[in-house]
C-alpha cells in the first residue's frame, strides 16, 4: 500500500511540473522593450495567447522554485531570464540540475545549444539584423547591457538575436548563456570564417575545451590551419577535422596526445603518422593505408606501442585480413559469435566475425574487416565510462 501511496505521489508531482512548464514556456511573450525616452515603438501582439491570470512563478515558495526551475528546459530558460532583472537572477543563482548533454557553440550556424548524442537543443542563435522582418524590429531583449533585436524561431521556439555583425552577436549570445549558467563551452564546431573562436574561446573560460569539430564545407583547410589543429589546439578530450587538407599536406613531427582523433579526409595520414598516435579512439576515413601498413601497426600495438587504444577505425581500400595478420595467425582465435561493442565515445558497431589476438600483458582485441572498406581493431574490455 505504501509503493502504491509513493507511486500515485510521484505522479502527481511530474503531472504538476508538465502543468507549470505548459503554463511557462509556451505563453510566455517577449517582455515589453525598454529604450531610451526618445524612442517611440509598438509591440507586436504575441504569436500565442496570453493567459488571463498569470502563474505567479516568484511568489511560489523558494523550494519548490527551485524544483521548478531545474526541471524546466534551457531553451524556456534562457527566454524566461530577458522577461526581468529578478527571473535572470533568480536562474542564474538557483539552477542546480544538471542539463542534457554539454554547451556547444556553432561557429558556421551561429548556435549556441546543448548538445549530446541523443538530443540537441538550441536556446539562442544569432542571425544577422537584414533578414529580420519589420515586425520583428520592434521586440527587443537586453543582453549584456544592450538592447538587441529577437524573434522566437516559429518551429523550434528559441530565440534568434539579430546584430549587424553576426560574429560579434554569436560572441555575445555565447557571454549571454555561460553567464546565465555559470558554465563553460565543452564543444566548439569551427570553420575558416570562425576559426579565431578557439583562442577566443579558450582566453575566457577557466576549463579548456573539451571537443573541436573542424568543418569544410566550403573550402579546404590551408596548412597553418591544418598544423594549429594538429599541433596547438587546446582541446583536452576530442578534436575531429572533416575539410579536406591540402595537396600534399604532410605532417612530419610526432603527434600529440589526443584522446579521440577522427579525421575524414585521412589520405595524408602515413603509417609513420600512425606509429606516432597516442589515442583512445582514432578514426580514419578515405585512408590509403595498406595491408602492409595495418600489419606493421598492428605489430607495433601487440609490442606494447598506442597502449591506451580502445578503437582503431580505417576506412581504407579493399582489406585482405590474411595478409594483415601475417605471421600473427599462430597467435589469434577466430571469433565465430556476433558481438556489440561500444566505444568510450560512443561509437557502436556490430562485430559479425572477425580474429581475436592478445598481448602479451593479457589485453585482448578483435581485429575485423566491414566489406568494402572498413577495418576494424576493437580492444576488450569496453570502457563503461563514456569521455563524450
Amino acid at each position: 500500500m505504501t509503493f502504491l501511496f509513493a507511486l500515485l505521489l510521484c505522479w502527481i508531482i511530474s503531472v504538476f511540473f508538465k502543468a507549470i512548464e505548459s503554463l511557462l514556456i509556451p505563453n510566455i511573450p517577449l517582455p515589453p522593450p525598454h529604450f531610451p525616452p526618445s524612442q517611440t515603438v509598438s509591440i507586436r501582439p504575441p504569436d500565442v495567447p496570453i493567459p488571463s491570470s498569470p502563474f505567479p512563478l516568484f511568489l511560489v515558495p523558494f523550494v519548490p522554485l527551485r524544483r521548478i526551475i531545474d526541471f524546466m528546459k534551457a531553451d524556456a530558460l534562457v527566454s524566461l531570464s530577458f522577461c526581468s532583472r529578478k527571473s535572470h537572477s533568480v536562474i542564474k543563482t538557483q539552477r542546480r540540475a544538471p542539463f542534457d548533454g554539454r554547451l556547444c557553440v556553432s561557429g558556421p550556424n551561429r548556435n549556441v545549444m546543448f548538445y549530446s548524442v541523443k538530443n540537441l537543443t538550441r536556446v539562442l542563435r544569432a542571425a544577422n539584423y537584414l533578414h529580420c522582418s519589420n515586425s520583428d524590429k520592434n521586440n527587443y531583449v537586453k543582453m549584456n547591457g544592450q538592447y538587441v533585436p529577437v524573434e522566437v524561431h516559429r518551429y523550434s521556439g528559441y530565440l534568434i538575436s539579430y546584430s549587424d555583425n553576426t560574429m560579434n552577436g554569436l560572441k555575445a549570445i555565447t557571454e549571454y548563456v555561460t553567464d546565465l549558467f555559470n558554465l563553460d563551452v565543452a564543444v566548439l564546431k569551427i570553420n575558416r570564417e570562425s576559426f579565431h573562436l578557439i583562442e577566443w574561446m579558450n582566453s575566457r573560460q577557466k576549463t579548456p575545451l573539451k571537443k573541436v569539430v573542424h568543418l569544410g564545407w566550403r573550402s579546404r583547410s590551408t596548412e597553418d590551419e591544418m598544423y594549429y589543429i594538429l599541433r596547438h589546439c587546446r582541446c583536452s578530450s576530442e578534436i575531429r577535422i572533416h575539410s579536406e587538407a591540402p595537396p600534399n599536406f604532410r605532417l612530419s613531427e610526432k603527434f600529440r596526445q589526443i584522446d579521440c582523433l577522427v579525421i575524414w579526409h585521412g589520405q595524408w595520414v602515413t603509417l609513420d603518422n600512425l606509429l606516432t598516435m597516442d589515442g583512445i579512439n582514432i578514426i580514419l576515413e578515405k585512408s590509403t593505408l595498406t595491408n602492409t601498413d595495418l600489419n606493421v601497426f598492428l605489430k607495433h600495438w601487440l609490442t606494447g606501442g598506442c597502449p591506451r587504444l580502445k578503437l582503431f577505425w580505417a576506412n581504407t581500400g579493399s582489406v585482405d585480413l590474411f595478409q594483415v595478420l601475417a605471421d600473427l595467425l599462430h597467435n589469434t582465435v577466430y571469433m565465430e559469435n556476433r558481438r556489440n561493442y561500444t566505444s568510450p565515445f560512443g561509437y557502436t558497431l556490430t562485430l559479425s566475425d572477425g580474429y581475436d589476438i592478445q598481448r602479451s600483458d593479457g589485453v585482448t582485441a578483435t581485429v575485423h574487416y566491414h566489406p568494402p572498406r572498413t577495418f576494424v581493431i576493437a580492444v576488450w574490455p569496453e570502457t563503461t565510462h563514456n569521455f563524450y
